[in-house]
């Protein structure tokens, strides 16, 4: 199985950006089979670059005083 162990959002000159990382899993044993595999995506999907803009305008409204 492939379990992410990070998510980053990130606007830059081509869009919103997903980064993240996984690790590859062994169902039968548990053994990692490998670690912190790194991918980008840009968001092109509605739905997803909705949740991002969400995630950014809580983030603005979370920005210490």
């Amino acid at each position: 199985m492939k379990i992410i162990t990070s998510a980053t959002i990130f606007n830059d000159a081509v869009g919103m950006r997903l980064s993240a990382t996984y690790s590859e899993i062994d169902d039968t044993t548990g053994r990692v089979i490998s670690d912190n595999i790194r991918f980008d995506r840009v968001i092109i999907d509605a739905e997803a670059k909705s949740a991002g803009d969400t995630l950014f305008a809580y983030a603005t409204t979370s920005i210490p005083e």
